[in-house]
């Protein structure tokens, strides 16, 4: 039986980039909002953070900004980031601290997905090694060296497993090595499966079309990951629900969480 009491989604931030970011060979010249978001799950067992966002400071310091998103071979678009929208503050508005927080797993560590961890570095992190090994390797621009080279209490995995009764990690390499996705048995209504990066819109999950970045160029694994994905969420009657969709977004946060 699920432990799960409550998800809270929360939007960290905002960011506007060309749609092939997102989909790939589609959508190139058309720009697009997209949430950055993460999420707080809530169970009788501990708290667990899926993601946390991007690193507050480079985007606020304007010496850190152009070192790290303009000042760049292939500048990145800056995120529209809020003091208010980093993890302690979401956490202080349900009257949490970053303490509070018993495991933070991190789908892929990419800038906007692990640049938080500075704000919860007292949690065990979970990790895919694949991905770790990926990251320090610098497998591609999206990863920002300092955003994970602090010491952090690593707990890097390589299988499928439960995080507490109701909560699994499931494998989903292809935008990233090591990428991860999680099925969440609420306690009332269907699962959800938070997709991470495996499916940025609900167009890669509908149309089945790989993120714009992939590892080593593996299309062929994106596209393996999205239908795994599918396929879960068929066999347990599950909603999946796409990262960086701003339609999506909207639509969900019209409630405050999902609970009993």
């Amino acid at each position: 039986m699920t432990q799960v009491l409550r998800v809270w989604p929360l939007l960290t931030a905002m960011h506007r980039y060309d749609k092939s970011v997102s989909t790939r060979n589609r959508g190139a010249g058309t720009d697009i909002d997209a949430p950055i978001l993460a999420y707080l799950i809530e169970t009788r067992q501990g708290r667990i953070l899926y993601d946390v966002g991007c690193d507050y400071r480079k985007i606020a310091d304007p010496a850190l900004r152009e070192r790290y998103y303009t000042q760049r071979a292939r500048p990145l678009p800056v995120p529209q980031m809020t003091d208010e929208q980093r993890i302690p503050g979401h956490l202080a508005r349900l009257g949490l601290l970053p303490s509070d927080v018993d495991v933070v797993m991190i789908g892929h560590l990419h800038f906007d997905h692990a640049g938080g961890l500075c704000d919860v570095c007292g949690s065990d992190i979970h990790v895919h090694a694949d991905e770790l090994e990926a990251a320090r390797a610098q497998a591609d621009l999206g990863y920002f060296q300092d955003d994970f080279a602090g010491d952090y209490r690593w707990r890097v995995q390589r299988d499928e497993y439960e995080l507490a009764p109701g909560v699994r990690a499931i494998n989903t390499p292809g935008h990233t090595a090591g990428h991860m996705s999680l099925w969440i048995e609420l306690p009332q209504g269907k699962p959800i499966v938070l997709a991470g990066d495996a499916a940025d819109l609900t167009e890669n999950i509908d149309d089945e079309i790989a993120p714009g970045l992939c590892w080593n160029d593996r299309e062929d694994m994106a596209l393996a990951s999205i239908r795994k994905l599918k396929a879960l969420a068929r066999e347990t009657d599950a909603a999946i629900w796409p990262n960086h969709d701003i339609a999506f977004w909207r639509t969900l946060s019209r409630g405050t969480a999902w609970h009993a």
